[in-house]
C-alpha cells in the first residue's frame, strides 16, 4: 500500500460516500485505547462489517480495499498531518522563505494523542495532499480548502529536502528524534548520504510480497505456475520471487499445495543463515508462527529434528499449520518462557545439545515499517531497553543447548544497532567461549524488503 497505489483510490472528498467510511473508521481507530495493530484491526471490523452488511460488503471488495490503503496511508503520515495542522493554526499569514515550524523543538513536544485534536476532515486533507499534491481539485466542502493548500505548497517546499534531516524525516512520516539512531546505523553499515535517505523514503513505500518455494518445486516451474494463475510476479536472478499484486497469494493452487510461502526476502537470508544439513538437528526458540522453522525444516529432508518453541501456544498452532500443508514431519513444538535454560529432549542430550540454535529475538520490529505502519508509533526508548533486557536474557538461557562445536545464530526485524551488533559485542564479551562468524544488516535499503539482522557465532 504505497504512495502510488493511494492515487488510484478514491478522493477523500470528491467521493461523498466513500470520505464517509474513512471517516467514520478513522474514528473508530482513534477511539481505540491505543494504537492497535492496523492489519489485525481492519480484519475483525471488516467482519463485523460483513456480517452486519454482506451483500454490500461483497459489493464493494475494491471500496474496501481502496478504505484499508487509505487508513494505512492516514497512520503512515499521522505525525505529519499534525504538524502541518499545528503550523497552520499558529501562522497567521505564510511568508515565503520563513520557517514555518520549528520541527525538532515541536517533536520534542509531540504526543500521539494530538492527532484526536484535529478535527477528522482537516486531518484528511493534509493527508490527502502529501499523496497527491496541492494542485489537485480541492475539496470545496471544506471552507478553507484555497489557504490551506497554499500553505502546504511552502511547508512543502521546507520539508522535502534530504539535506534537511528534520524535516525530511517528517515529510517521510518519520519522527525527527529518531535522526541520530539512523545515523547511527548508517555509520555501523557504511551506508552512503544517498543510501540512508533512500532507506527513510523507503519507510512510506510497501515492499513486495517476497515468496519462498518449497517441496522441491523447480523455481521457474513456481514462477510460471503463478503467472498463470494471475499473480503478477518477478523474479531475481538468484531465484527470489516477489508478488506485486494481481490474484492473493492465498487463493493459488500452488500455495494451497504447500509448494510456497509468503515470507519476507530478509527472513529467508535469517533461515538461510542456518546452514544445516540433513539429519542435525535445531531449535527455533522464538518461533512464532514458524516462517523461519518452516524454511530450515524444508531443507532437511525429513530428516533430523527441529524443535520450535514460542511463549505462545497460539502462535504455534499456525506453524502446525504450516508444516502439515508443506508436508514437513520432523518438526516439533512446545512452549518456551525464555526465562529459563530449556530441558533438552532424551535424543539431544545424548549428543550433548543442539547444532543450531536460532534466537529470533523479540524486537522492536523497527525493521518492518514498511508493512506495519503502526508499529512507528509504539517506538520508544524506554521500550527498546525493556527489550535489549530481554534479548540478553533469551540469549543466557538458550546458551547452554549449543553443543561444542556447534552453531548460535542470533536475528531481529530491527535495524537498531542497540538491538543487533551492540547485543553481540555483549554476547561475546560475556560468552568466550563462541566466536562470530558473519553479521549481517539484511533488506532496505539494499534491497526492496524488511530490514533485518542476523549474527553466526560457533562455540568453541
Amino acid at each position: 500500500m504505497n504512495d502510488t497505489t493511494l492515487t488510484t483510490t478514491p478522493g477523500f472528498f470528491t467521493n461523498d460516500e466513500f470520505s464517509q467510511q474513512l471517516f467514520s473508521a478513522w474514528r473508530e481507530l482513534l477511539s481505540e485505547k491505543q494504537l492497535p495493530a492496523l492489519d489485525r484491526w481492519l480484519k475483525g471490523r471488516n467482519k463485523i462489517q460483513y456480517a452486519k452488511h454482506v451483500r454490500k460488503v461483497d459489493q464493494s471488495f475494491k471500496q474496501q480495499m481502496g478504505l484499508s490503503a487509505a487508513l494505512f496511508a492516514g497512520v503512515r503520515y499521522l505525525q505529519f498531518a499534525c504538524a502541518l495542522e499545528h503550523a497552520y493554526q499558529i501562522t497567521e499569514t505564510a511568508v515565503e522563505g520563513e520557517t514555518l515550524l520549528d520541527v525538532q523543538a515541536w517533536d520534542a513536544q509531540w504526543k500521539f494523542e494530538e492527532v484526536k485534536k484535529i478535527p477528522v476532515a482537516n486531518f484528511w486533507f493534509w493527508v490527502e495532499l502529501r499523496l497527491k499534491g496541492a494542485n489537485q481539485v480541492l475539496p470545496r466542502k471544506l471552507r478553507d480548502a484555497e489557504p490551506r493548500a497554499q500553505f502546504f505548497k511552502q511547508f512543502a517546499a521546507q520539508m522535502n529536502q534530504p539535506d534537511k534531516a528534520p524535516e525530511f524525516l517528517l515529510w517521510n512520516g518519520l519522527r525527527p528524534m529518531w535522526y541520530p539512531l539512523l545515523q547511527e546505523r548508517a555509520a555501523v553499515s557504511g551506508w552512503s548520504p544517498e543510501q540512508l535517505q533512500h532507506f527513510i523514503v523507503q519507510q512510506n513505500q510497501s515492499s513486495p510480497i517476497w515468496l519462498r518455494v518449497q517441496r522441491d518445486k523447480p523455481i521457474r516451474d513456481a514462477y510460471n505456475d503463478l503467472v498463470h494463475q494471475g499473480v503478477n510476479v518477478s523474479i531475481t536472478e538468484d531465484g527470489k520471487i516477489s508478488a506485486q499484486g494481481g490474484k492473493g497469494i492465498s487463493a493459488t493452487k500452488i500455495f494451497q499445495e504447500g509448494c510456497i510461502e509468503v515470507q519476507d526476502l530478509a527472513s529467508q537470508q535469517i533461515a538461510e543463515a542456518v546452514n544445516v544439513k540433513t539429519g542435525e538437528k535445531v531449535w527455533d526458540c522464538c518461533a512464532g508462527a514458524g516462517g523461519k522453522t518452516v524454511a530450515i525444516a524444508s531443507s532437511m529432508n525429513n530428516k533430523g529434528v527441529v524443535v520450535a518453541t514460542d511463549l505462545h501456544g497460539y502462535k504455534l498452532e499456525e506453524l502446525k499449520r504450516r508444516t502439515k500443508r508443506a508436508e514437513i514431519s520432523n518438526v516439533r513444538t512446545f512452549e518456551w518462557a525464555g526465562n529459563e535454560p530449556l530441558r533438552l529432549p532424551k535424543e539431544i542430550a545424548q549428543q550433548q545439545g543442539f547444532d543450531w540454535v536460532l534466537v529470533d529475538a523479540p524486537c522492536s520490529s523497527a525493521g518492518t515499517w514498511r508493512r506495519n505502519q503502526d508499529a512507528r508509533w509504539r517506538f520508544n526508548e524506554k521500550d527498546t531497553a525493556e527489550l535489549v533486557a530481554l534479548q540478553q536474557q533469551i540469549l543466557t538461557n538458550a546458551v547452554p543447548a549449543v553443543r561444542a562445536k556447534g552453531h548460535l545464530v542470533y536475528a531481529t526485524c530491527s535495524w537498531q544497532v542497540s538491538e543487533n551488533e551492540a547485543q553481540v559485542k555483549w554476547f561475546l564479551e560475556n560468552h568466550a567461549d563462541f566466536t562470530l562468524q558473519s553479521q549481517t544488516l539484511l533488506g532496505a535499503p539494499l534491497q526492496d524488503s524488511d530490514t533485518m539482522f542476523v549474527a553466526v557465532m560457533q562455540k568453541n
